[in-house]
């Protein structure tokens, strides 16, 4: 993480871009689309400071150091893991543990929620794999 706070003006400006999930003085959090996005521009020559600019971002306000980290650490993530990698992991582990037993209705509801998300999964990997035919 970079050293550079940001000042309340900045954390303002900073959240009102719609590439941006959150933003405080220490840190940001970008869209999954925004990731993806770079990704794409990174892939194709774009430099990581034009792809930020283009979309918004001031660099003097973000500072090189937190651009270079970003690309750094979502090019390692999506070679390792595609874009599946690029997600905000955090998100699915959030909240504690369930230690008393479920209902049979709570159980259904979470295996059609399982179903559905690997729906979906099945999907984006089928619509994935066509794009790349």
């Amino acid at each position: 993480m970079s050293n550079k706070l940001f000042t309340k003006e900045e954390i303002e400006d900073l959240s009102q871009n719609p590439h941006v999930l959150s933003v405080s003085s220490k840190g940001i959090t970008y869209t999954d689309n925004f990731k993806e996005i770079f990704i794409a521009s990174y892939s194709n020559g774009k430099l990581p400071r034009e792809i930020f600019e283009a979309h918004g971002f001031r660099v003097e306000v973000l500072g090189i150091k937190r651009i270079q980290a970003a690309q750094s650490r979502w090019t390692k993530a999506y070679q390792i893991d595609g874009i599946i990698g690029l997600k905000d992991s955090r998100k699915g582990n959030s909240g504690r543990p369930i230690t008393r037993n479920l209902t049979l209705e709570e159980k259904n509801a979470r295996l059609k929620a399982e179903i559905h998300i690997l729906r979906v999964e099945n999907e984006l990997l089928n619509n994935i794999d066509k794009a790349e035919r």
